[in-house]
């Protein structure tokens, strides 16, 4: 490639904050729940960069050639792949794309065909404008992609505080979970965590069902503990981890639990999920310990324990009937019964139209 800036480059990162940035010289965008990505192209070449440095292309072979089509000729840009589902961005549909098989990858493609939303533009032609300023380079970008077309997306973008606000309510909807904000007069920089991100932080309770050893310790070390929401019909289903935890904490509560592991695995509600797991997949329930589809290899075999306790757990947001991201450990709630833990304490935010999302300019 014929470019002035190549691959690899790390991507400008972002430091989360508790509010929304306020007062001049900001630049809002809503935050994509997807696969962040560089794409460099030069006339017939095109290439995706992973946030961790590695290719993706090719992960996605729907996507060469519809930015070929929707792209300058020579150009790099910032931006993350999204797959919309039935229901807004769906991450895990993105996760089954990470398979060994290029035919795998093909068939998903085809069913399921992935979308670059792009918000930064690093260089055009033989120019780098790493250096220009964010207000600039978001200009520039809007001209060069004034012609593209779906799947080639360019994000909203807006000065506007309220607008903002606004966007971080409503969006949530169709899956995309917060607001990233930009100062218009800093360049783009690597690696830096120069932007500012805000993200949806709700608490919930949930059973504490079961634990994984930590991978340094087992046996001495606890890893994370296997959460559980009762649905209408009474079904424990498992949601989710809490992994936040020190390495001092994680030796305590090996005793701490250690009362609920006696008779564990009697009458527990996960505990015959090898045998149930075609059943419990079709029904829709989800339970832990099967073998992850993008984590050949990793173990995760689990030790029960008898649900009997509550913790309190912070969370962004719920994708289908699980946590999107591990959760984060409040506290204990002693004064919580384990059936009170169900899914209807959750908050529901209002269904909103990927569509309406990608139009707005």
């Amino acid at each position: 490639m014929r470019l002035p800036v190549l691959p690899p480059i790390e991507p400008m990162l972002a430091k989360p904050a508790d509010a929304i940035p306020a007062g001049d010289g900001w630049l809002y965008e809503p935050k994509w729940d997807g696969f962040r990505a560089l794409v460099f192209r030069d006339g017939d070449e095109t290439y995706i960069q992973s946030r961790d440095l590695k290719p993706l292309d090719r992960y996605f072979p729907e996507l060469p050639p519809a930015l070929r089509e929707s792209l300058p000729e020579r150009c790099v840009l910032d931006g993350e792949v999204v797959i919309a589902g039935a229901h807004g961005l769906d991450f895990e549909a993105l996760l089954l794309r990470i398979h060994p098989a290029a035919s795998r990858a093909a068939l998903l493609a085809r069913e399921s065909p992935a979308s670059y939303v792009a918000w930064d533009l690093l260089a055009l032609g033989d120019e780098d404008l790493r250096a220009v300023p964010q207000g600039e380079r978001r200009l520039r970008l809007e001209a060069a992609l004034a012609d593209a077309r779906p799947p080639v997306h360019l994000t909203p973008a807006t000065r506007d505080p309220a607008l903002a606000r606004e966007w971080f309510a409503r969006f949530e909807g169709a899956g995309l979970d917060g607001v990233i904000a930009k100062r218009l007069a800093d360049p783009y920089q690597p690696g830096r965590r120069a932007m500012t991100k805000v993200k949806h932080q709700r608490t919930a309770d949930c059973v504490v069902a079961g634990f994984r050893w930590h991978k340094d310790g087992p046996g001495e070390l606890v890893g994370s503990l296997l959460l559980g929401l009762f649905d209408e019909a009474g079904v424990l289903h498992h949601v989710g981890i809490t992994a936040s935890f020190t390495m001092a904490r994680r030796r305590e509560l090996v005793s701490e639990l250690e009362p609920l592991r006696e008779d564990g695995l009697a009458g527990h509600p996960w505990a015959a999920w090898k045998e149930w797991e075609a059943e419990a997949a079709a029904r829709g329930q989800r339970l832990p310990g099967a073998t992850s589809r993008w984590n050949r290899g990793r173990d995760l075999s689990w030790e029960p324990l008898r649900p009997e306790r509550v913790c309190e757990v912070g969370y962004d947001h719920l994708q289908g009937d699980r946590f999107r991201h591990a959760t984060t450990f409040l506290r204990w709630r002693p004064d919580k019964q384990p059936a009170a833990c169900r899914y209807d304490q959750l908050e529901e935010t209002a269904p909103f139209e990927l569509a309406d999302i990608l139009g707005a300019r």
